[in-house]
């Protein structure tokens, strides 16, 4: 698993292989059952996440009771958490894992001290923050202009595995659309892919 970190960190510097090595060797990888909430909706966060194997689930009930799932973060993605602008802020967000997990953990309080101990993990960090920020405003604004259909079908070309890997009422969620439409849109793109 720890090669999955030195791959990631030499995406996004260039750090030397022993500067590598003694980040790899600070950081705490733990294991997770599926199942696990890592972090309930209305708890303030003290911990922060990098996924190397499994989905954590992010989601959220609304004001009217609804379950709405937000989110899904897989192999090589970080699970943001971005209110530590306002500290002891509750969570707008449950964090659940879906599968079983190995996931790097942080403690957010740690943060400046891992910073200061190795210089190049604050501009590492940044640099992950900025790309996974535009994505994800990239994906917003193609999910509010597009109709369930395309949104499903953007899904397939992008993340794919998600399909198979989550329940449909979760994926529905996510999409913004009921289960059963979920079940109508896959049937008419595999109709249509044949």
């Amino acid at each position: 698993m720890k090669s999955i970190l030195f791959k990631y960190m030499t995406k996004f510097t260039s750090l030397s292989d022993e500067e590598q090595q003694a980040i790899v060797d600070d950081i705490l990888i733990e294991e997770y059952k599926k199942g696990t909430v890592l972090l309930r909706q209305g708890d303030v966060p003290t911990k922060c996440y990098f996924v190397l194997k499994g989905i954590v689930r992010q989601h959220l009930i609304d004001e009217a009771g609804k379950e709405v799932t937000s989110n899904f973060f897989t192999e090589e993605q970080a699970v943001s958490i971005f209110n530590r602008h306002q500290q002891n802020k509750p969570s707008a967000y449950t964090l659940t894992c879906l599968e079983d997990c190995i996931l790097v953990v942080g403690e957010l309080d740690d943060e400046k001290g891992m910073f200061n101990k190795h210089l190049q993990l604050e501009s590492m960090v940044r640099i992950m923050v900025e790309e996974n920020l535009g994505e994800v405003q990239d994906e917003l604004t193609s999910f509010i202009a597009s109709a369930p259909e395309e949104r499903y079908k953007a899904l397939l070309r992008k993340r794919p595995h998600l399909v198979d890997r989550v329940p449909q009422h979760q994926l529905a969620s996510y999409l913004g659309i009921t289960p059963e439409s979920l079940s109508r849109i896959k049937k008419r793109v595999n109709t249509s892919d044949s």
